[in-house]
């Protein structure tokens, strides 16, 4: 017995020895786990979520035409929305061919033909895409950028017809195969009968509500990330740095080689990491891959984010390729501007390693407190506001939808909701009435 109780002991001793063991080796003294992905980078302390890019790879919108020019939006994590992306997710999309846009009339299509129309914004490759959905690609195929699919049934026609479009503006994939029935999307479309109604303008590209939108303000308690968390889980040795004031009140933190500069009263962080790497084409997939476990490993997620990629940056011919994260609350995305830097993560690669990313640094609860309701206008007043718009700016209107603007109250965010006209330049004009 007492033999059988030293060999018990023993065996105790020599594991607990293997576990200080490791974490002698595999830990630096105060600074929490430490884990080395591929890339070298060095994930430490836990503060945000961690998320999968499958998690970023979704629609902005979801239009659903009714037939007889009746059309209506559903916006990300709406009931119906979820409930369409979510079958459609399901179903297998196959031998993929090509025609040019021009082929087909697509405002008579959108005009007649109960359909579901998801929009991908700039555009993504469809090796991405098929992290998303269920794609059969072939050579001709695989190489595209999408940034809108359309799922239609046609008069008199037995199958659906799904379209792929191309980002380039120029080119169209239809899918042979695909396992969706005509009653698949008449279903789907009969959700979009009883939701607001939206009037099409300029050939079907914009579409207007009917009625005023009624939507309220967000309000959120905030806390921060701290400059030591940062700095902790952005240089592999935090003990080295030495801190730079700045005459601006900001904040440097260096390694002689990567550096983190602290802005806003601590609510926006900065970095860069100038590694040189071979000059090379960069891959639009591998660089998003490369950004959500960069993010993942540095920080976390503080919220629901969307995947973008810069215009004419899904193909990218040079070495540097940016990627966005967008910030969503509920359904909507969260713009900031100059004033309030906040709702998004932005980065920049080069060949999968990232030299610059700069993020908030603020926490925010999940759920926030209802503020004050706000009546975006609709119908021919906001036709009317966007013309004016137009010949404010001297440019065209190219896209139209609702979005937050975040603005700082002391330690509280407020999301105000209002309209954003997207320019032809790619800016913005923000309004609510």
């Amino acid at each position: 017995m007492k033999e059988r109780l030293k060999t018990a002991a023993l065996t105790l001793l020599v594991a607990i020895s293997l576990v200080q063991s490791y974490l002698l080796i595999y830990r630096l003294p105060g600074t929490g786990s430490v884990v080395v992905s591929s890339a070298g980078y060095v994930r430490t302390d836990e503060m945000g979520e961690q998320r999968s890019v499958e998690d970023m790879l979704y629609p902005d919108r979801m239009i659903i035409h009714m037939g007889s020019d009746k059309h209506t939006i559903f916006y990300p994590n709406s009931a119906f929305y979820k409930l369409i992306y979510a079958r459609i997710q399901a179903r297998d999309f196959a031998a993929f061919q090509p025609q040019p846009i021009a082929a087909e009339d697509w405002e008579k299509i959108a005009v007649n033909n109960p359909g579901i129309e998801l929009s991908f914004g700039s555009g993504l490759p469809v090796s991405l895409l098929q992290k998303t959905m269920k794609l059969t690609v072939d050579p001709t195929f695989e190489t595209a950028d999408i940034n809108r699919i359309w799922i239609y049934s046609g008069t008199g026609e037995e199958k659906p017809r799904a379209f792929f479009f191309s980002a380039n503006g120029q080119d169209v994939y239809e899918a042979k195969q695909l396992d969706l029935t005509v009653q698949d999307v008449l279903q789907h479309v009969a959700f979009g009968e009883e939701w607001t109604p939206y009037t099409p303008l300029k050939k079907h590209t914009l579409y207007v509500p009917s009625k005023p939108v009624v939507l309220s303000e967000t309000v959120l308690e905030t806390d921060a990330f701290t400059s030591d968390q940062m700095q902790r889980n952005l240089f592999a040795d935090p003990a080295v740095t030495r801190n730079i004031h700045e005459q601006d009140g900001s904040e440097i933190y260096t390694d002689s080689k990567r550096s983190l500069q602290i802005e806003d009263d601590g609510r926006w962080m900065t970095y860069t990491d100038p590694a040189a790497v071979p000059a090379t084409v960069a891959d639009a997939t591998e660089s998003v891959l490369s950004a959500v476990d960069f993010i993942n490993q540095h920080g976390g997620w503080n919220g629901q984010y969307r995947a973008e990629l810069s215009e004419g940056e899904a193909s990218s011919t040079d070495s540097d390729l940016n990627v966005r994260f967008q910030q969503y609350y509920g359904s909507l995305p969260v713009l900031g501007s100059g004033t309030v830097r906040y709702g998004y993560m932005n980065l920049i690669l080069q060949q999968g390693t990232v030299s610059f990313y700069e993020r908030s640094l603020l926490e925010t609860p999940r759920e926030g407190k209802q503020g004050p309701q706000y009546k975006l206008v609709g119908g021919q007043e906001l036709i009317d506001r966007i013309a004016k718009v137009e010949q404010v700016h001297g440019l065209k209107v190219v896209d139209l939808y609702p979005a937050y603007t975040p603005r700082m109250n002391g330690d509280t965010l407020r999301l105000v909701p209002g309209w954003v006209a997207k320019l032809s330049n790619g800016t913005n004009a923000t309004f609510t009435n």
